[in-house]
């Protein structure tokens, strides 16, 4: 059994999906699982497929080096408007996403009440090859893959809050008056 950086409560009902060493660009993977944390399970699908779509962009927060903006970046309030199309990494993620979601299925969570409660992704060893460069040496040719995890959430009922009908109203002093009331007189003089 894999280790996941949050350790969930067992009492609450969770589901969880995790990929290692996947072959996608880390800084591409992180703006994706960054963005859609929080989000509940089919706004997540449909951001993602409409990625794939180029309907949307992934807004890029951290790694803009060099990033182009976008008019579509602009829905996500981006900084910049900054934003990009990564199909592979979104691939990924999806279908990291609709595993995470067979095993809610399977544990028999809601699937209307699920979130993403928690999205990571975290950078994996390079993968080192070389490449030749000018008057014969070799310079580093290496790939950047990432560890993906996935923990769904139900989200929890509201409790409503009771009638206060019967409860008197409390009155509103300021702080000079509370101030005045912890005030202990002390002599016995007269008022």
């Amino acid at each position: 059994m894999t280790r996941y950086s949050v350790e969930t409560d067992p009492a609450e009902r969770t589901s969880k999906s995790r990929g290692s060493h996947l072959r996608v660009h880390f800084k591409h993977c992180r703006e994706i699982t960054n963005h859609i944390q929080g989000m509940s399970v089919t706004k997540a699908q449909k951001f993602l497929t409409d990625v794939l779509a180029f309907k949307t962009c992934v807004p890029f927060t951290k790694f803009t080096g060099g990033i182009g903006g976008t008019a579509q970046a602009k829905q996500h309030k981006a900084p910049g408007n900054r934003g990009r199309w990564p199909v592979k990494a979104t691939a990924v993620v999806r279908d990291l996403l609709s595993n995470a979601i067979s095993n809610a299925e399977t544990k028999g969570l809601e699937m209307d009440s699920l979130y993403i409660s928690h999205a990571q992704c975290n950078r994996a060893p390079p993968g080192r090859r070389r490449t030749y460069r000018a008057h014969g040496r070799i310079g580093k040719y290496a790939s950047q893959p990432a560890h993906i995890e996935f923990i769904l959430s139900e989200k929890k009922e509201g409790v409503q809050k009771g009638d206060d009908m019967d409860v008197e109203e409390k009155v509103k002093i300021t702080k000079k008056e509370a101030a005045k009331n912890r005030f202990v007189k002390v002599g016995g003089g007269t008022d």
